[in-house]
């Protein structure tokens, strides 16, 4: 598998990077992990958006989705388009939420559809697939319905953390991932909420409990230290550590 780097800004699209998007591509098939503020354009530098299969998202917190309007309207209305219905795979309102988002008015958004575009696949329903990448998440620490991301295929695999505290599904999940792509927003202190988001500490730490081959650090705020979030994590995790970076390409 490859990974590709659309936005790793946490919390909203920064100076020099999107909000949280992530291109993954195995053989013939190829899905976007969240779709973020700014994500979309981003997207279009690296793939024609009609050859995706697959939406893939890890919760609808805005710097998670908000650019999937923008596919939305890309594929009704390019020259090219509609294209093929594309699986969006994501927590259980993400149909409703989605058109909510799309619609013109308040008065249209209960009427709003998105069946041309998109099936709804919720991650609630179990395991999945996209083409030939398997798919399985596990819940994670967050205020919304939020979820981890497992991807497997000939025998890699990739985690994706997406946004959480602290919690046990994150580690199990990950267990034996070759790489754990892993939200850091913020440097470790007790004084943090909890079931928001990761210190670079507790990256790390989850990384280290799970066993995992590669750790790549993710999510970091425009107004964060993205250098002191990697110190803390590699005071944890004693494997590969990384900052992504916008555009950055991973063999998995």
């Amino acid at each position: 598998m490859e990974l590709i780097v659309l936005g790793c800004s946490g919390s909203g699209a920064g100076p020099h990077s999107a909000a949280s998007g992530y291109l993954v591509r195995a053989d013939d098939t190829t899905l976007v992990l969240d779709l973020g503020n700014g994500a979309f354009g981003v997207l279009q530098r690296h793939i024609d958006p009609f050859d995706l299969d697959a939406v893939v998202l890890s919760h609808l917190h805005p710097d998670h989705c908000a650019d999937v309007s923008g596919l939305i309207v890309h594929r009704r209305y390019h020259p090219d388009g509609p294209g093929k219905i594309l699986p969006l795979h994501g927590p259980t309102e993400s149909e409703v939420r989605l058109a909510v988002a799309y619609a013109p008015s308040s008065d249209e958004r209960v009427a709003t559809d998105l069946s041309d575009v998109f099936v709804h696949r919720p991650f609630a329903l179990g395991p999945g697939a996209v083409g030939q990448i398997a798919l399985s998440t596990s819940p994670v620490d967050h205020p919304c319905e939020a979820y981890g991301v497992r991807l497997e295929h000939e025998g890699r695999t990739l985690v994706y953390s997406g946004d959480t505290g602290p919690c046990r599904e994150l580690v199990d999940l990950a267990r034996g991932a070759d790489v754990l792509l892993c939200e850091a927003t913020w440097t470790d202190s007790p004084e943090r909420p909890m079931g928001v988001h990761l210190s670079g500490r507790q990256a790390g730490r989850a990384a280290r409990e799970a066993g995992v081959g590669r750790l790549l650090l993710t999510h970091v705020p425009a107004w964060a230290d993205g250098t002191a979030l990697l110190a803390e994590a590699r005071e944890e995790f004693s494997g590969p550590s990384e900052l992504v970076v916008p555009d950055g390409k991973y063999s998995i």
